[in-house]
């Protein structure tokens, strides 16, 4: 092939490359995703990476490079070119597929799932252009505690450097090997710690010769109050019925919905706690939004209403108003949707302390000197 000829190809590569990226910013307006790279620093300093170990020649799929170590902001989530000043070591990288040039492996960085190119930027984003699949790598390996996936964002990435210190605190990693507590919106592993600390408090008042260790406390913890919530919400499908929640986010609204039915006199389970939750809330709510799409679905036709399920129109037809049983809401909104980052809402999970008191028999929490009920 000659070289005029090559030229042109190597041009049209790089303009379509930029297209592609432009296009890709401008989706981000309309999906709200986030579409730049993950600085691998930034990665290191909020979840805490630890332990390199070398790992060899690999064969990496590219769709798992998510981040880099220093070219992060020169190209987007698809590893295609975000600046200009990318064209001429970008090119050269293209010119030399046209020319059968063999070029050296790239150098990456996994951190659980993903990688971060260390070496070889452009050619990843060059082979990601032309449709490649896998690349050969030098891959370094870097252990962190908490997960990262080739769909983690930014805003993600701060929710796992909170998940990644309450690991650290805990060690429930190492505890309970299989655990994967993962919430939705931020602030929400500090009223978690709050509720290891509780429950080992009554534990000591209810077992005073069998006083816990903290390891022990959110072992018992973990046990006996997180997992039957999170076994009932699999058994029973629960988060079909709240969409873009996670198990750890009902944990924490089933709680409160406990202190809610303690406070009227009703001891349950946890189990039958979750179970009562998700009745009166999860099933009216979705059931009331597939009333809502019920006529959309009949424009597109007799087959799609029934996609929509009776079963969450019946649970809309037989729900009534839930929101109007708990005392002090407003009646706009569930539990479900309340928002802990509020200093309000944080006021409300410290009593957790004091429900605890009431569900085991034993003395409410000692509140501090000027306090208001129920503050821990």
């Amino acid at each position: 092939m000659s070289t005029p000829i090559i030229n042109a190809l190597v041009n049209q590569d790089y303009e379509r490359a930029r297209r592609k990226a432009w296009l890709n910013e401008v989706a981000t307006l309309f999906t709200r995703r986030k579409n730049e790279l993950l600085s691998f620093d930034e990665v290191s300093r909020l979840i805490g990476t630890s332990n390199q170990s070398y790992r060899g020649m690999q064969t990496v799929q590219i769709e798992k490079v998510v981040g880099s170590v220093d070219r992060y902001a020169d190209f987007d989530r698809e590893f295609l070119p975000a600046q200009t000043t990318t064209r001429q070591r970008w090119t050269s990288i293209d010119r030399a597929y046209y020319e059968d040039v063999v070029l050296p492996p790239v150098t990456l960085y996994q951190v659980g799932d993903v990688y971060f190119v260390k070496d070889g930027n452009h050619r990843v984003s060059v082979a990601h252009q032309k449709g490649v699949k896998y690349v050969d790598a030098e891959v370094i390996e870097v252990r962190s505690k908490v997960p990262i996936t080739k769909d983690t964002d930014a805003r993600e990435l701060l929710l796992l450097a909170e998940y990644g210190r309450f690991l650290e605190q805990t060690d429930l990693d190492r505890l309970r090997p299989d655990q994967q507590i993962i919430f939705s919106a931020l602030g929400r592993y500090d009223v978690l710690l709050e509720h290891i600390r509780v429950h080992r408090y009554f534990f000591s008042i209810d077992h005073p010769d069998e006083a816990l260790t903290w390891e022990q406390a959110v072992q018992s913890w973990y046990d006996t109050l997180y997992m039957p919530v999170v076994r009932t919400i699999r058994e029973n499908d629960t988060l079909a019925d709240f969409h873009g929640r996670t198990e750890a986010d009902l944990y924490l609204w089933v709680m409160d919905h406990r202190y809610s039915l303690a406070k009227q006199g009703q001891q349950i389970s946890p189990e039958q706690a979750t179970e009562d939750y998700d009745e009166k809330y999860g099933r009216s709510r979705e059931g009331l939004k597939a009333l809502l799409l019920l006529p959309a679905a009949m424009m597109r036709g007799v087959g799609h209403v029934f996609e929509i399920s009776g079963r969450l129109i019946a649970r809309a037809v037989n729900s009534g108003h839930p929101t109007a049983e708990q005392p002090g809401l407003p009646l706009a909104v569930s539990p479900g949707e309340l928002d802990l980052d509020q200093p309000a809402e944080r006021g409300r999970t410290a009593m957790y302390a004091n429900w605890l008191a009431a569900s085991a028999g034993a003395t409410p929490f000692p509140s501090r000197s000027g306090s208001s009920e129920g503050d821990i």
